[in-house]
């Protein structure tokens, strides 16, 4: 007689689609080994696999039990958990072979590392994001671990301290606002995700009596831990692999903002006047329930419960209908690569904005308020 497998057994084969992200391990590692036309693995296995896949799976409306106990998500969690050694081994891998294979001309070689940055950036920083809201501090150091890899440690504080608070306010640097294209977006959010992410932690270091050199300020911890990894580069390939390693950190944050970009495109709160918001809603932000896309990005398209209830994990996030939550044409493989078109970007999303804001706040006239440049900046 078979005995019933255990909950856990069961929960594994559930849990197997979101280990689909590890695939751009082994085709980085098949682009870095045989060059030339390999290299167009890399991005046709994150970008173009999941589209299709997207197209071609459908989507998924259906919600795990949000009370599910922990020891039941271990083959979830497992997946964010292998990463970070995963991917400091494949990067120092790269770091030593590249500059050191004769096949793989100059070229070739930022390409490898371009497709490095496409995995540390997609897969990284994404379950470095699900890591930082866990209560385990061995979970939230992987993920400054992670966000040092490619020298954006300051995205943890951005994100804790001004995003989630923020969200949808002239508050919130990465709140893309409506009529903004991307080429515009990133610089500033740049400059003003550093700016706003050193003052939100100064600000609480005030709150203690303390000052902003004092050793608790955790960007003592991103930039020695940022340091070290600019001394790994360097210490295996010198300036060649410094090189090549900035490329796959510059591409990593670039595939970060992309998708910061398309979250809460052209969505705004309420305001209530005195500097106050409404708090946040599902309607603030941009969903998908396109299946593919949610295994890549472990449910990150479920953002609008994200935002209700961060420290949620990620396959216990629950997807909110039309009717609650604005939804976007294609997930954010698709919507991502369409940002990087402006005008067709616009043409797009900005009826779905102006649709969004005749039916959810159908007495505000004057939107002009609303569309002016951010300010990270406390007044």
């Amino acid at each position: 007689m078979t005995s019933l497998p255990t909950p856990q057994v069961m929960r594994f084969s559930s849990a197997l689609p979101y280990w689909i992200s590890l695939i751009v391990v082994p085709v980085t590692v098949t682009a870095a080994l045989y060059g030339g036309w390999a290299i167009a693995l890399i991005p046709l296995a994150s970008w173009g696999l999941f589209s299709l896949l997207d197209a071609l799976a459908g989507l998924n409306t259906a919600n795990e039990d949000p009370e599910t106990p922990e020891p039941a998500l271990f083959w979830y969690k497992l997946v964010t958990i292998v990463w970070l050694p995963i991917q400091v081994c494949l990067l120092i891998w790269l770091l030593w072979y590249v500059p050191r294979a004769d096949h793989l001309s100059t070229w070739e070689a930022i390409a490898v590392f371009f497709g490095m940055g496409v995995a540390s950036g997609t897969v990284g920083i994404n379950f470095s994001h699900e890591l930082m809201h866990q209560k385990s501090r061995l979970e939230r150091a992987m993920s400054e671990l992670l966000l040092a890899s490619v020298l954006y440690g300051h995205f943890r504080s951005e994100h804790l301290r001004v995003h989630h608070l923020y969200v949808c306010t002239p508050r919130d640097p990465v709140t893309a606002r409506y009529n903004e294209g991307f080429h515009r977006f990133y610089p500033r959010v740049l400059w003003q995700c550093l700016v706003s992410s050193f003052q939100a932690e100064r600000a609480m270091l005030a709150r203690r009596g303390l000052p902003v050199w004092h050793r608790t300020n955790p960007f003592w911890r991103y930039l020695v831990a940022e340091a070290g990894f600019v001394a790994l580069a360097m210490a295996i390939s010198g300036w060649a692999g410094l090189g090549l390693f900035l490329v796959q950190a510059g591409v990593a944050i670039w595939q970060l903002e992309l998708v910061n970009y398309v979250e809460h495109y052209g969505l705004t709160r309420r305001h209530l006047g005195n500097g106050k918001y409404e708090h946040v809603l599902p309607r603030h932000s941009w969903n998908a329930a396109h299946k593919a896309s949610n295994w890549l990005l472990i449910n990150l398209q479920r953002h609008s419960d994200h935002h209700y209830k961060p420290d949620r994990r990620y396959p216990l996030l629950q997807t909110y209908g039309e009717a609650d939550a604005p939804q976007l044409p294609y997930g954010y493989a698709g919507m991502t690569a369409i940002a990087m078109i402006p005008p067709l970007w616009k043409r797009i999303m900005n009826r779905r904005v102006r649709a969004w804001r005749k039916r959810h706040y159908p007495d505000i006239q004057d939107w002009k308020p609303y569309n002016k440049a951010l300010n990270p900046l406390p007044r």
